[in-house]
């Protein structure tokens, strides 16, 4: 029953944020009646919302859930500070990664009118190749968490996207080497981001923190210091926090 309830939040994307009982059923392969009677049971522990006209939504009840989840809110509620001085100085993209699996996950984002357009979003996913942090996640990733990702599908999003094994791999040893990744024209043909890797209080690399910024505007050696204190910074909040905590 919890797999089956889970499909069915899964189901909702950002690109499909309502759905009817009938689509919920078509996405997720489970029988008609069964939707009908699980998703009565989400919306009456406030998972799902059921709209007026019909439509489905996920609930407030599991934002609330899902904020507790201590690499989300926690990281996020120290790290914040932080990000918004970078932020305050620079007017770009300030991001906040991490990683799980084989896939980024964006806890927290800050960005200004004047800041160029980027595809990542608040709790969404990317693959963690192509992107600063997502490199810097890899970089310091469990040997088999790296080879997986490095034999397994690296998807091209520009020209300049680096999709070779082997260059990728001089790339990750580069990051390991200089504390911090360079992205350039990757994602998108208009960004460039550096990235820095967050420590947890007990050393290991557990976020990375990105300023995403127009792709020719900068020179990244010049955002670099800027980045790697930013990450400095949050990681001895987390340091003294833990202190804090035992």
């Amino acid at each position: 029953m919890i797999r089956r309830a889970t499909q069915l939040l899964a189901a909702f994307t950002a690109e499909r944020p309502a759905l009817t009982l009938s689509q919920l059923a078509r996405r997720t392969g489970l029988p008609l009646t069964t939707t009908h009677r699980l998703v009565g049971e989400l919306v009456e522990c406030g998972l799902l919302e059921r709209h007026p006209e019909g439509t489905l939504h996920v609930g407030l009840r599991l934002w609330e859930i899902a904020s507790l989840a201590p690499r989300g809110l926690g990281l996020r509620e120290l790290a914040l500070p932080f990000m918004e001085d970078l932020f305050a100085v620079t007017s770009a993209n300030v991001q906040l990664a991490v990683r799980d699996g084989h896939e980024t996950v964006f806890v927290e984002r800050l960005a200004g009118r004047s800041a160029v357009p980027v595809y990542t979003r608040v709790g969404g996913r990317f693959p963690l190749h192509p992107t600063g942090v997502g490199r810097v996640l890899l970089a310091f990733a469990p040997p088999d968490v790296q080879e997986a990702v490095l034999t397994g599908p690296l998807p091209r999003y520009t020209p300049h996207t680096v999709t070779d094994r082997e260059a990728l791999r001089r790339v990750l040893a580069d990051v390991r080497s200089h504390g911090f990744a360079v992205n350039d024209r990757q994602v998108s043909e208009d960004t460039l981001s550096v990235a820095a890797p967050v420590h947890g209080a007990d050393g290991t690399v557990i976020a990375a923190v990105s300023l995403v910024v127009q792709a020719g505007s900068a020179l990244p050696a010049a955002l670099a210091p800027a980045v790697q204190a930013t990450a400095r910074g949050i990681s001895r909040a987390l340091r003294d926090s833990a202190v804090r905590d035992v």
